[in-house]
């Protein structure tokens, strides 16, 4: 009877029984070194809490977000309080990607147990990318600020990751648009908003940042930062439409 040869941890060959399929190399870490979904979950729930707690969303759009698979949420950052928001009053889990700065002591600790991804700006950091391309292809949210940092939260400056992420996974994205958190300064935490403002929270309609040939170029890229960029652009422009901000 015919046995199939495969190489051993040692350079041997050794046989495999009839009918056995040797599974292709996996390039995602296995399910127990990814983010928890069920702490980016209770995450969720302590979000909503504290969000509808201190302040009023106004929530559009969420019933846009699709309702199961892989997604990629884009979100324009004028605040520190934006992606705890988007946390909040988003229908799913969300996995942030987080700078390595904040996972101290324990904040950092919070933030792993519910399921937030940090990463180092300032290199390519392949734990990060691996572990998001791991949330993706477990059907999961990937929560993204394509700014790179808090800014004018306009989508005017964009980094090549969201493009990455959105080409080698295939998610599609859904533009968000948080207004009204960096407007105004609070009178008893000045970093804050004032409390029980009202803050809006806009999501779009999904997209295909690739051009769905399956290239990975650097011109792919580019080209896919583009259209995003086009996209997110135009989102905002229609999320202040609608809220009159």
């Amino acid at each position: 009877m015919r046995r199939h040869p495969r190489r051993g941890e040692a350079g041997r060959e050794v046989s495999l029984p009839p009918g056995r399929r040797v599974r292709p190399e996996r390039h995602v870490p296995p399910e127990r070194d990814l983010p928890s979904e069920r702490g980016a979950d209770v995450g969720r729930r302590i979000g909503v809490g504290l969000m509808y707690g201190l302040w009023r969303p106004r929530v559009l759009g969420a019933w846009k977000v699709p309702a199961s698979g892989p997604a990629i949420f884009a979100v324009n950052h004028a605040h520190n309080v934006d992606g705890p928001m988007v946390m909040g009053v988003a229908p799913r889990p969300v996995h942030f990607l987080i700078k390595k700065e904040a996972f101290v002591g324990p904040l950092g600790s919070f933030l792993t147990g519910i399921g937030q991804l940090q990463v180092d700006r300032h290199s390519a950091d392949r734990t990060a990318i691996t572990r998001a391309l791991g949330v993706l292809e477990q059907g999961g949210v990937l929560g993204i600020f394509p700014e790179g940092t808090r800014g004018e939260g306009d989508f005017a400056s964009l980094r090549a990751g969201l493009a990455y992420f959105a080409v080698r996974s295939g998610a599609p994205v859904v533009p968000v648009a948080v207004l009204g958190s960096s407007g105004r300064r609070g009178r008893l935490v000045k970093g804050l908003p004032p409390l029980r403002s009202r803050i809006d929270v806009v999501f779009g309609d999904p997209f295909e940042a690739g051009d769905g040939s399956g290239r990975r170029t650097r011109r792919a890229l580019d080209e896919a930062t583009e259209r995003i960029q086009k996209q997110l652009t135009a989102h905002l422009e229609n999320a202040r439409r609608l809220t009159g901000r």
